[in-house]
């Protein structure tokens, strides 16, 4: 703004005054607003600029900061209605604005395309933020079904469990007291895991809602993978202890290891303990199994998991997809694995089987640690 009058006028003209500069001021101050209303402020500039222009005839400006400057931010901000009335104002004011300065075809198309240059980076800037923000709502929308399918896995099995125990409890307090003692340490234990898991879950909710230091809010800006929440998820460590909850319900549980066992990454670890504990709810509550079998297979750059029960099978509409089996799929499908579902071995039983990809650097750099 300042440079016409620090710039030595050429010999013939008048020198800048003090007026010329406050009303040159006067075209700039309205920028401020720019945010709040930018068709206001563009009008504010060029009522300015025409008033400097035919009332006081100052030293010109090289190039129109000013206006370039709104008109980006009305590209950028405005609905289509008030962008066209700003381009209507604006092929309006640059003829005039010429024809009042030189009159030359040079410097109109130079004004042309410096203001259509304008416009075009700020219809871009706009839309590459419309497309960060349908990213962030998409995120959002997928941290919302990591997060309802978590809980529904934390209180499937939990209350499975509980429901299992609490019906076997007066049957024992009838004939093993000590056996019922046992179903009602089983409810407790379980129903305190449960807490536990709700309240990293709810945990994680409050973090996201309250967002980061830049501004971020919602279920996606406290998430990201790799990132965990408050309290590390659970993971393949965990299964015996998971395993010991089951047992307390009566069914037997067999695990196995097969292949060169390591550290998984979180994600996989986490994946597997609720692929496992979803299975074994779906049997507690469909097979009427007395037996399940679940084995890890460590393979050359994948992991394998199959659970396999002697119950009654997909006749009993275990296999029927509910929200459980639906919810395996969608874990594995997210870690770029596989999961299948069917009759057990000789048709008997129900099989759980899902191949999760585990890259063979990853797995090696994770078990030097």
């Amino acid at each position: 703004m300042t440079m016409p009058f620090v710039v030595p006028r050429a010999v013939g003209l008048a020198p800048a005054t003090w007026a010329a500069y406050g009303m040159m001021t006067l075209t700039v101050v309205p920028l401020v607003w720019r945010r709040r209303a930018p068709l206001a402020v563009l009008l504010a500039i060029l009522v300015t600029s025409m008033v400097y222009k035919l009332a006081i005839d100052g030293p010109g400006q090289p190039l129109p900061y000013n206006g370039l400057v709104i008109v980006y931010t009305v590209a950028v901000l405005s609905s289509p209605r008030k962008r066209l009335v700003s381009g209507v104002l604006v092929l309006i004011a640059v003829p005039v604005g010429v024809w009042l300065n030189s009159r030359s075809a040079r410097e109109l198309t130079f004004s042309a395309f410096v203001f259509a240059a304008a416009y075009v980076f700020g219809r871009l800037t706009d839309a590459r933020q419309r497309a960060h923000r349908v990213e962030a709502e998409r995120a959002a929308a997928r941290e919302r079904a990591r997060i309802a399918r978590e809980m529904h896995d934390i209180l499937s099995h939990a209350v499975s469990l509980m429901i299992v125990q609490a019906e076997a409890g007066p049957v024992a307090v009838r004939t093993a007291p000590e056996r019922a003692e046992a179903a009602f340490d089983a409810i407790s234990e379980t129903g305190r895991d449960a807490m536990v898991q709700l309240r990293r879950m709810l945990g994680l909710l409050r973090d996201s809602e309250e967002g980061g230091e830049d501004g971020s809010v919602g279920v996606g800006a406290g998430y990201a993978p790799g990132l965990a929440p408050r309290a590390p998820q659970p993971g393949v460590g965990e299964l015996p202890a998971l395993f010991e909850r089951v047992r307390g319900s009566g069914l037997q549980v067999r695990y196995e290891v097969a292949g060169s066992e390591h550290v998984l990454p979180e994600a996989v670890g986490a994946a597997v303990f609720r692929i496992v504990q979803e299975t074994l709810t779906n049997t507690i509550r469909h097979a009427a199994a007395r037996t399940v079998t679940v084995q890890l297979t460590y393979g050359d750059g994948e992991l394998g998991v199959g659970v396999v029960d002697d119950g009654r099978g997909a006749r009993a509409g275990f296999g029927s997809g509910g929200h459980g089996l639906v919810g395996v799929r969608e874990r594995a499908a997210a870690l770029g694995g596989t999961a299948e579902v069917g009759a057990g071995p000789g048709g008997r039983g129900f099989e759980v089987r899902v191949r999760i990809p585990v890259p063979a650097v990853v797995a090696t750099a994770e078990a030097d640690r």
